[in-house]
C-alpha cells in the first residue's frame, strides 16, 4: 500500500505589519473589539507592486529545500489562491517557470481557505495512482487587494502570504491516512467577490459600487463553520479509525479564533494539542495551514509519528479536513 506524505515545507509573508492600531486609524474601530471577536492582533501586508506568485515561489523553494527535491524533479504544481496574478494564465503557471519545472503539470484550484486542503487531497490521487512522483503544493494569497478598509468587519481578518509543501510517495504508517472535501454552493453568496467575472464584469458601476470588495455574512457562517468542520474532522477519524485523544497536533484554518475554540471544544481536544498564529499573521485564506504547517516543522513541534490533524471551511462554501501520520 502507497500513501502520500508531506515531504517538505516553506513559508513566505511580506514584510510589511498591520497591527489593530493602524486600524483604529482607518475605521471605526478599536484594538479590543478585534482582538475579542477574532483573536488578531497582527497581520502582514504585500506592498504595492508586489504579486502572489512572488510569495508562492519563496515558499515553494523553501519547501524544495527541506525535501532535498530539485525543482526539476517536480512534476506537478498546484497552486491554491482566489487572489491569483491575473484571471489567465493560471499563477501556477508563473511559479513552473520561475522554479525552472520545465515538464511538469501545473494548474490553480480555488477553493478559498480550504484550498491547500483541497490540493494536497487532489495531489494524493496523482501520487497513489503513479501518475505523479513528486508534487509542489501551495496556497498563496494577497487579500488586501480585495479588502474594502470602510468596511471594519472584513478588513480587520485578512492577511498576505504564502506556504507550500513538497508531496511525495510513502511508506505506511507515514503518509496521509484519509482526507475528505465538500462543496455546498447553496450559501456562496455568504462570502464572495461580487464582481469582476462574468456575472459583473467590471465597470464604473461596479467600482463606485465597491462591489470588488471581499463582502461577507459573519453570523451566518460561524455557525456552518463550526459545525461543517467538527463533523468533516470526526468523518476522517473514523476513516482511519482513529481517536481524538491520538491527534498529536490539530491545525484549523485561522479564520477567527472565536470558531478555532468553538471546534476544539466540540472535538474534545485540549488547548495543548492545537496550533493558533492567527493573533500574528490573521486569516491567509489557502496559506492558512500551510503556514502553520511549516512553522510547526521548523520549531519542531511536530515530530516523526505525530499524528496531524488538519481541517478548514472557506467562500464557495468549502470545508474538508485531512488525517495524517507525519
Amino acid at each position: 500500500m502507497v500513501l502520500a506524505g508531506i515531504l517538505g515545507t516553506g513559508s513566505a509573508l511580506p514584510e510589511k505589519v498591520i497591527t489593530n492600531a493602524d486600524f483604529e486609524k482607518m475605521v471605526d474601530t478599536t484594538d479590543r473589539w478585534i482582538i475579542e471577536r477574532t483573536g488578531i492582533r497582527a497581520r502582514h501586508q504585500a506592498a504595492p507592486g508586489e504579486k502572489t506568485s512572488k510569495f508562492a515561489i519563496k515558499a515553494a523553494r523553501k519547501a524544495l529545500e527541506m525535501a532535498g527535491i530539485l525543482p526539476a524533479d517536480v512534476d506537478l504544481i498546484i497552486c491554491a489562491t482566489v487572489t491569483p496574478d491575473m484571471p489567465m494564465p493560471s499563477t501556477a503557471a508563473f511559479i513552473q517557470h520561475e522554479l525552472g519545472a520545465r515538464d511538469c503539470c501545473a494548474f490553480d484550484i480555488a477553493a478559498a481557505c480550504s484550498g491547500f486542503l483541497f490540493g494536497i487531497t487532489t495531489a494524493e490521487q496523482f501520487l497513489k495512482t503513479g501518475k505523479s512522483k513528486r508534487a509542489l503544493v501551495i496556497g498563496a494569497e494577497i487579500l488586501s487587494r480585495f479588502v474594502d478598509y470602510q468596511d471594519r468587519s472584513t478588513c480587520v481578518l485578512f492577511g498576505d502570504g504564502a506556504a507550500a509543501g513538497v508531496l511525495g510517495t510513502s511508506k505506511p504508517p507515514s503518509g496521509i491516512l484519509a482526507a475528505e472535501m465538500h462543496t455546498n454552493g447553496r450559501f456562496a453568496d455568504h462570502l464572495c467577490i461580487p464582481a469582476g467575472g462574468t456575472l459583473k464584469p467590471a465597470s464604473v458601476k461596479t467600482v463606485e459600487a465597491r462591489e470588488h470588495y471581499i463582502k461577507m455574512r459573519g453570523n451566518e457562517l460561524f455557525k456552518i463553520a463550526v459545525r461543517n468542520m467538527e463533523e468533516v474532522s470526526r468523518r476522517v477519524l473514523v476513516a482511519a479509525k482513529v481517536r481524538t485523544e491520538d491527534v498529536s497536533l490539530f491545525i484549523p484554518h485561522q479564520a477567527n479564533q472565536r470558531i478555532t475554540d468553538a471546534v476544539c471544544e466540540r472535538l474534545k481536544v485540549d488547548t495543548g494539542r492545537v496550533y493558533s498564529n492567527i493573533s500574528h499573521v490573521g486569516n491567509t485564506s489557502s496559506a492558512s495551514i500551510p503556514i502553520c504547517l511549516d512553522e510547526c516543522v521548523r520549531s519542531s513541534r511536530i515530530q516523526k509519528g505525530d499524528l496531524i490533524l488538519m481541517t478548514a471551511f472557506g467562500a464557495g462554501i468549502t470545508w474538508g479536513a485531512v488525517l495524517m501520520r507525519w
